[in-house]
């Protein structure tokens, strides 16, 4: 009886400290990218990172391309960590959401999320733009299966819809 009463007081305890898996929610799933992207210069826990897709996923970043027009350029999660582990090595990276819009069914949803980027907490942002995140729940877990996303740019403000905070 003592040792099954220490044990509920220390998870008690312990509870508040406790982090929500990254896959328990819609909203965790977000957060968790936004978390393992953003830092000072240094590595990024890209094990994290990796476990928060689902197989065969994607993220599309649109790229000006020569002629000027713009282009998806699509890359696993393997190659995203490729193109940006030697500058988020050097260089801080602070991306975090100002505004988004949620619309789900079932074991599916979309996000809409508005994003600033910052070099470092205090500065101003350098761009803004909508991360587009498409999930799916499998196995009770939410994963990332895109992340396709454009920067604001002359004539491509980002729409005052999506700089609401959730729920409204």
């Amino acid at each position: 009886m003592i040792r099954s009463s220490c044990l509920l007081l220390a998870v008690a305890i312990s509870a508040p400290c406790l982090k929500a898996a990254d896959g328990d929610s819609i909203d965790s799933v977000v957060r968790a990218v936004y978390d393992v992207i953003s830092g000072p210069p240094g590595a990024r826990n890209w094990d994290r990172f990796r476990s928060l897709f689902a197989e065969g996923a994607r993220m599309i970043p649109m790229r000006k391309t020569s002629a000027g027009g713009m282009a998806p350029v699509v890359l696993t999660p393997e190659q995203f960590v490729e193109r940006v582990s030697a500058n988020a090595a050097k260089e801080g990276f602070f991306e975090h959401e100002i505004g988004r819009r949620v619309d789900s069914f079932g074991d599916i949803a979309h996000v809409f999320s508005a994003y600033e980027s910052r070099r470092a907490p205090e500065e101003k942002p350098f761009t803004r733009g909508i991360n587009s995140f498409q999930l799916v729940r499998s196995g009770g877990s939410w994963r990332v299966v895109t992340i396709l996303w454009d920067s604001e740019r002359e004539g491509n403000a980002i729409p005052d819809r999506y700089l609401k905070p959730s729920g409204d």
